[in-house]
């Protein structure tokens, strides 16, 4: 069925059943499963700009308003997904609309000299095109903390829509995001942007078929056609009413907010770009550029579905990162410093962004005296915080249960079996308050949890959505999440990490004749089939007679995960959490954390240039 049929309007076919997932800037694929990567670490700071992670933006604004997709089921795949087809937008309303067509605020930016920049508002009439590059949003009433993003009869009627041709479960997810980002560079503030992104995503899911519709328009009437749109995905036919009363949840409140990044002048947050600035480049001449960027969002968001559930949430984040380039006689060196909590911008009372800086300066000047790093196996002692994106990569994603279900992890069926050394306690957990993977509520509705996945070197449990949990007869585990309305959920991770030790760390150092220390691990990439990643060394050193002496650049980790797991020998008691990351999974990116004690592989390879 296609929803332009039914609207006389232009319309564009798009049919894409899910498949094995994937990192969507990856290149390379797997044979048995394609890879999957995260954005954390040097070169790939996680984003809160809309634009970034937002998913398809590429639309028009359009008189006629609505969404326009086709739809296609997929019972063989167990999918129907409904997209958009760039041909026609409207924001819809989460409070009164200025007129019929919708008027927007651009927010922009024109650099200036100085370092200076000047912000303007521009008023664009949505029927037009224009020539100025920036972020959208559309107007409506400010919207208080204990205001609900919709109305709850409207939500009742929107559900019982999706269900009145057959539907066994429909669900509703309401997003209201506002963002805004700056970012300096060489001196000068390339960009101050602000947006907001509005709508709902509805799905109706038949034996095995998911139908899924989203609109921007939030009117009785533009829930109504995405309502019937993903119904007639799941099920044609039709007829009859189905009624539906949810209930608001007595759950845990949204983590509260002492100071909201909405409410900061944007004048103060370009300030942090010019003292992180100053202060990288007081380091020293060698310093020959510095890019700072500062980020917050407010992520309101409500879920609603046919077995009565209704649940809210109010997640506010702030970023705050700095990168540094190094020039000397080895050429271009780089670092980088970075920090993001579920918080508000309280976060700078505790983040000094100058002492950020400095750290990001001194780690590339350090790199420019850098030995080459060897190659070859040896073993390897990674620092607190430092590692955590090895085993949400290599680890992590083997135990999400949409991987296991299509038998492309390492990990499937393998419950109750050991898997890692005794040392190794490996656990995700939404509840961290305040942490970068930190949530109320997933994007489900259900609870964020602390889930202990291997327990003593033990594998006890996997990560589940709900619809999954649904057919296995269990509850989810609070790991159903989404980028955004225009989204499905799928098994995410939170924040991932393997418990304290307790060995002390300067005695793991102490113990290992020679090696790699790994202060810090970049980016990287898994084949969750097969369990082998590679992983970019951000900052690391040589380990000599049980000491840390020089430097090293220009290296990789490569090995394998479920191998790593039973090699790990040592293991401190200095647990951190590291950086914040962005998670790519199947074309969607989602805020993540993950942490580690100091700990020590006996043998890992070294990928490095050294003759």
């Amino acid at each position: 069925m296609s929803v332009g049929a039914a609207t006389g309007l232009a319309r564009r076919s798009f049919e894409e059943p899910v498949a094995v997932d994937e990192h969507p800037h990856d290149p390379s694929r797997g044979d048995d499963a394609a890879p999957i990567g995260c954005l954390d670490g040097e070169g790939q700071p996680p984003s809160l700009d809309p634009l970034d992670l937002g998913g398809d933006r590429d639309r028009r604004a359009d008189g006629a308003g609505l969404d326009m997709v086709d739809l296609h089921a997929h019972p063989d795949r167990g999918l129907a997904r409904l997209e958009p087809s760039g041909e026609c937008f409207d924001a819809g309303s989460f409070g009164p609309r200025e007129d019929s067509r919708g008027r927007q605020d651009l927010d922009i930016t024109r650099a200036q000299g100085g370092g200076s920049v000047e912000v303007g508002d521009l008023a664009l009439d949505t029927g037009g095109q224009t020539g100025v590059d920036g972020h959208r949003r559309y107007h409506s009433e400010p919207l208080a903390l204990e205001v609900s993003v919709l109305d709850h009869e409207l939500i009742n009627r929107t559900l019982g829509t999706a269900l009145r041709t057959g539907g066994e479960f429909a669900e509703v997810f309401v997003e209201d995001k506002r963002s805004s980002s700056a970012m300096l560079d060489d001196g000068r503030v390339e960009e101050l942007t602000s947006g907001r992104d509005r709508g709902a995503g509805i799905r109706v899911v038949v034996g095995d078929t998911t139908g899924f519709a989203h609109t921007a328009d939030l009117t009785a009437t533009g829930l109504a056609n995405a309502a019937e749109a993903a119904a007639a995905a799941a099920r044609g036919g039709g007829g009859g009413v189905r009624e539906v009363s949810v209930t608001r949840a007595d759950g845990p409140r949204p983590t509260p907010v002492r100071i909201p990044p909405e409410d900061v002048a944007k004048a103060t947050k370009v300030e942090l770009l010019s003292l992180a600035d100053a202060a990288a480049r007081g380091q020293g001449s060698a310093i020959t550029q510095v890019s700072a960027r500062y980020g917050d969002s407010r992520r309101r968001i409500l879920v609603a579905n046919s077995d009565g559930l209704l649940a809210e949430d109010d997640q506010v984040r702030t970023l705050f990162s700095v990168s540094c380039v190094a020039t000397g006689d080895t050429g271009l060196q780089t670092g980088r410093e970075s920090t993001g909590r579920t918080v508000g911008f309280e976060l700078f009372d505790e983040a000094d962004v100058e002492e950020m800086a400095r750290t990001a300066a001194g780690r590339a000047i350090t790199k420019l005296s850098a030995r080459p790093a060897p190659s070859g196996a040896m073993p390897v002692v990674v620092g607190p915080g430092g590692g955590g994106v090895l085993f949400h990569e290599a680890c992590g994603h083997g135990l999400e249960a949409d991987l296991v279900a299509k038998s492309a992890s390492v990990f499937a069926g393998r419950v109750g079996e050991e898997v890692a050394t005794p040392l190794i306690t490996l656990i995700d957990d939404g509840t961290m308050a305040g942490e970068w993977g930190h949530f109320t509520i997933d994007d489900e509705g259900r609870p964020a949890a602390r889930n202990v996945l291997i327990q003593d070197g033990v594998l006890t449990d996997y990560m589940w959505d709900h619809l999954r949990a649904r057919k296995e007869g269990r509850p989810s585990s609070g790991n159903g999440r989404r980028q955004s309305y225009q989204h499905l959920p799928m098994v995410r991770m939170t924040n991932t990490y393997i418990s304290n030790g307790s060995d002390e760390p300067a005695e793991i150092i102490s113990g290992t004749e020679s090696g790699v220390y790994v202060a810090e691990l970049g980016g990287g990439q898994v084949n969750t089939a097969t369990g082998d990643f590679v992983f970019g060394m951000t900052e690391a050193y040589l380990i000599e007679n049980g000491e840390i002496t020089e430097p090293i650049r220009e290296g990789n980790l490569i090995g394998n995960g479920p191998e790593v797991l039973t090699r790990i020998d040592a293991l401190g008691n200095d647990f951190a959490m590291g950086s914040p990351g962005t998670c790519g999974k199947d074309g969607q990116g989602v805020p993540v954390g993950d942490g580690t004690p100091t700990l020590r592989v006996t043998s890992l390879t070294i990928g490095g240039t050294a003759a």
